[in-house]
């Protein structure tokens, strides 16, 4: 098995603003994504964090460099290829992204039902298995107006497990929840990846409690990026922007941590 999931060469990206210069987002970037280990993708409104998800999706193209997906290279890939590339993934929206007009178990059979040829009996009995580990069964004739914020991010969950995806992406996942809700939600992803050993990729804004999943923080910053193993490691960085970062967004948890051992 190949230990890198995910890597950038040189990658590029760049946009024109509507005042026309250019507004260079990924300016010759290099990283790795450990298979099987959670990164977490943090900076900055703007600074290219939904950009570099798009671009490991294929859902946008880089101006330069190259993306290799378990040792493959993706950058150019089209049509039928692509499609086959991004079976590899799962994807958990912001919204969570369920259709108003089907039950929870419909919601979550969609995959199976698009994309394989298993009888209803197979599709309904793996359903329910993943119900019942996401701790949702009971609720699959329920529609998503009646559940509550968690267990919405639960069956969104449910539903990107369908196809066993070797890479799970999470954008903002924790948006619209409550510190409560939040904490048991990372719980839930930290269990679910231990049990089913997929690469995580977690892009949010809620820092620092989403650290505590990493085994890699990724910062984005002016078109480069830093590359952290712990959140302890960010916090002691003598690079302006990094301390600036810190400051606004991580604050004395992990340095006075630190201090007290």
């Amino acid at each position: 098995m190949n230990d890198i999931a995910i890597e950038f060469k040189n990658v590029e990206k760049s946009f024109i603003r509507e005042d026309g210069q250019k507004q260079v987002i990924l300016d010759k970037v290099n990283f790795t994504i450990p298979a099987g280990k959670t990164t977490v993708i943090a900076g900055g409104s703007g600074q290219g964090k939904s950009v570099t998800l798009k671009l490991v999706l294929g859902l946008m193209e880089a101006d330069g460099g190259q993306i290799f997906v378990g040792g493959r290279e993706s950058t150019r890939s089209r049509g039928r290829e692509l499609e086959e590339l991004r079976t590899r993934f799962g994807v958990l929206f912001q919204g969570s992204a369920l259709f108003d007009s089907l039950t929870v178990f419909e919601n979550v059979a969609l995959p199976l039902r698009e994309r394989t040829k298993k009888t209803e009996k197979e599709i309904r009995d793996q359903v329910l298995s993943t119900l019942e580990q996401l701790e949702l069964l009971g609720h699959e004739e329920k529609f998503p107006a009646q559940l509550s914020g968690g267990m919405k991010k639960r069956a969104g969950l449910a539903r990107a497990l369908q196809l066993k995806p070797e890479i799970m992406l999470f954008d903002e996942p924790t948006t619209g929840l409550d510190p409560v809700m939040t904490q048991e939600i990372y719980h839930l992803f930290a269990r679910t990846q231990k049990q089913i050993g997929y690469t995580s990729i977690i892009v949010s804004h809620d820092i620092p409690k989403v650290f505590n999943l990493a085994d890699q923080v990724i910062v984005l910053y002016d078109g480069g990026m830093d590359i952290f193993t712990s959140p302890e490691a960010i916090q002691w960085s003598q690079k302006p922007h990094i301390k600036e970062f810190v400051k606004t967004t991580m604050g004395e948890i992990y340095q006075s941590h630190l201090v007290e051992q």
